[in-house]
């Protein structure tokens, strides 16, 4: 049972920088692919970004790129996601999740892709 569980979220001022977790048990992830996706209150869940476990390729969505990245950390099992230049509209619930992929991996901003969900965890950016 892939089990994904997020922490680090919280408040930060525009222009501040959050780091995010997911920590991830339950099964050997090296044809998984790890992402993090996003809920603002009112909105569908949108793709940040993606790394694929076995060779660390990333993607990231347009609005996201430059600001944020993601990266993992096989010996803990974590899939990271650090965050710069945070703007209020950066507000959200952001998720952890996964999917295996058969060789070779491709990496998917299609959240019906993802089979495996973290709970969440807040990010609130005050200006």
């Amino acid at each position: 049972q892939v089990q994904l569980v997020e922490s680090g979220g919280g408040l930060v001022q525009a222009g501040g920088s959050l780091r995010l977790f997911c920590t991830a048990s339950g099964h050997t992830f090296s044809n998984y692919v790890m992402g993090w996706f996003r809920q603002a209150p009112g909105k569908e869940r949108e793709f940040v970004a993606c790394i694929s476990w076995n060779d660390g390729r990333t993607y990231y969505s347009s609005s996201n790129k430059g600001r944020f990245t993601i990266s993992r950390d096989n010996a803990e099992r974590t899939v990271s996601l650090q965050m710069n230049g945070l703007k209020p509209e950066d507000t959200a619930v952001f998720y952890c999740a996964a999917y295996e992929a058969k060789p070779p991996v491709t990496l998917t901003t299609f959240r019906e892709f993802y089979d495996y969900w973290g709970q969440g965890t807040q990010v609130t950016v005050s200006s």
